[in-house]
């Protein structure tokens, strides 16, 4: 099994993500692309001491960019998870 710490990459603080921790118990992460979801519960649940019911995947691709000359580029792919915690579960922001 993968490093829990290198499989989830940062917590995504955003205002779609604050409304479904406010409203669902659901918290955003950016996670390591080659991560399932499995390797996601178990990680989520070792970091931060909580129980996961469900988590959700999405890869989001790279967009393509235009430097300032005629050169172009593409950002970075990554993959973002939403979990849902047990009802009385949270992770504390601060």
């Amino acid at each position: 099994m993968k490093d829990a710490r290198a499989i989830i990459k940062r917590l995504l603080v955003t205002e779609k993500g604050t409304q479904l921790t406010e409203k669902n118990n659901q918290y955003q992460f950016e996670v390591e692309p080659s991560a399932n979801k499995v390797e996601i519960r178990r990680a989520v649940e070792t970091i931060f001491n909580v129980h996961v019911t469900k988590v959700n995947t999405m890869n989001k691709l790279g967009k393509a960019k235009r430097l300032r000359t005629m050169s172009y580029g593409r950002t970075a792919a990554w993959k973002r998870a939403v979990v849902t915690l047990k009802t009385g579960d949270k992770i504390d922001l601060t």
